[in-house]
Parts: C-alpha cells; sequence; structure tokens
C-alpha cells in the first residue's frame, strides 16, 4: 500500500511474511500508515502459508519516531484525536491478536508510538543504536495508548521511568536489560543474519504449537480492544490543550533547523 509520503508492503517467502513500512519523517507514523499496517498484521495473521512475520521499517536511521507531528496538530476535536490515536490500539491489538510470532528488527532509534510497536512484537532484535525513548510527556500527552504494551514487555517501574523522563533517552543496553530486545548486535548485519536464522527455525516449527504460545504469552490482554480505546480517548483530548500544540511548534521548529 503506497502514499504519497510512505508506504506499508508485505511479502511472503517459505512460510517467512516481511511487513516493512516507511514514512520520510524518521518513519512517523500518520493515519494511513497505521490503517494499512493494522490490515496487513490482521491479513496475513491469518494467511496459512505463513508461519512467522517480520516486522520492519526501511532505511538505516531511525526505526519510527511515532505519531506524525502534522497530523497532532490537525486535529481539532476530542472525536477526531480518538480517531487518530486509535491507530496505535489497532496496531497493537492487531499484533497481539495475531496467531503467528511477531519478530521485530529494530535497527535504530524508535520514539513513543514506536517503542510501542517494539513492545507489542513477540521477540525484537535490535542494534546498539536502537536506543528509545518515550517523549509523550514533553509534549503534554502521555504514553496512554502504548503504555499497556510498554508495561507487559518491561514492568511498571520501568515503564515510568520513562513515561516519566520524557525528554532523556534510554541506551538499547538499557532496552534489552529491561526486556524490551531479547537480542543486541553491533551491526545491521549481525542483526538480520539473527532474525533470519530464528525466522528459519520458526517457519519450520509446529503452528499450532507457536499459536498456543503465543495465547499464553499475552494472556491477561483479552480486556486490551476496550482499554487501548479508552486511551485513546485520553490522548485525543489532551492532544487539543494550547500546552500540547505550543510544545509540538517547539519540536517542529526544532526539526526544521
Amino acid at each position: 500500500m503506497q502514499h504519497p509520503e510512505g508506504y506499508v508492503r508485505s511479502e511472503i517467502e517459505h512460510g517467512i511474511a516481511t511487513i516493512e513500512f516507511y514514512h520520510p519523517s524518521s518513519n512517523s507514523l500518520p493515519a494511513a500508515i497505521l490503517n494499512d499496517l493494522a490490515r496487513t498484521i490482521n491479513d496475513i495473521g491469518i494467511d496459512e502459508r505463513v508461519r512467522v512475520i517480520i516486522l520492519r521499517s526501511a532505511g538505516d536511521r531511525a526505526f519510527c519516531a511515532g505519531a506524525s507531528f502534522d497530523e497532532l496538530v490537525a486535529i481539532s476535536s476530542e472525536a477526531e484525536g480518538k480517531k487518530f490515536f486509535s491507530g496505535f490500539a489497532n496496531v497493537i491489538n492487531a499484533m497481539r491478536k495475531c496467531h503467528k510470532f511477531i519478530i521485530g528488527r529494530i535497527h535504530g532509534k524508535a520514539v513513543g508510538g514506536g517503542v510501542g510497536l517494539a513492545s507489542a512484537v513477540d521477540y525484537a532484535i535490535a542494534t546498539e543504536n536502537a536506543a528509545v525513548k518515550l517523549s509523550e510527556l514533553a509534549v503534554g500527552i502521555g504514553p496512554f495508548v502504548v503504555g499497556p504494551a510498554v508495561e507487559r514487555k518491561i514492568g511498571l517501574s520501568s515503564f515510568s521511568q520513562l513515561a516519566i523522563d520524557a525528554s532523556e533517552w534510554r541506551s538499547a543496553e538499557w532496552a534489552k536489560k529491561h526486556g524490551l530486545y531479547a537480542e543486541l548486535h553491533v551491526s545491521v548485519e549481525e542483526m538480520d543474519d539473527s532474525i533470519k536464522a530464528l525466522a528459519e527455525r520458526l517457519a519450520h516449527s509446529s503452528p499450532d504449537a507457536m499459536a498456543s504460545l503465543k495465547k499464553v504469552f499475552w494472556q491477561g490482554t483479552e480486556n486490551w480492544d476496550t482499554l487501548l480505546s479508552d486511551r485513546a480517548a485520553v490522548s485525543g483530548r489532551l492532544v487539543l490543550s494550547e500546552f500540547t500544540r505550543n510544545a509540538i511548534n517547539k519540536f517542529k521548529a526544532k526539526a526544521v533547523k
């Protein structure tokens, strides 16, 4: 699915599906890409040709910069706000409900919603450049929608550290130590070799066993359809504040410089 400024693409080979997303603004996530990601994950999740999924982004810099600032500042009502943030909820819930294991390829920095994606995969393999930051509070929102996924993966204490200290990066080593990343590699080549090896092993594993294991891993999240929708409403209200609009405009001005 191609968009004027980005895309979501997928391919299937030897039981391994690869989903790739791209946006020129550091792989940020506008609504169209969020919608296509959720749809693609849902479709591939029921494709009998697929045994395992690799989720990746394009380029050699950031893995994902999170929500699109351009779309955030354009939101003009709580309903619009909830609809936008529900895009993140839909992607996380699609990953949660998918019967296939999802391997995350985290080649670079992850911010906000990008940390949510890295948390919602079943096994994240990263490079030493894959620092993380939950920047939402710095712009007056808060990581409400991605919070349950991040907390599930790294625990409440570590999640609260990321959420409160919203301006500081945590290193990839920190992320691995706290369980966000399963593996850390010094180069993209080493990371890709590890991902390929794991994906090939899983492609020859029992689909029923993997689907049953995934249910076990995600036990206790059955209320997330409602929970993440409610959290999207909170973010949708907060994004309308003068504080948030001013903060986002300041961030955009720095980015231009």
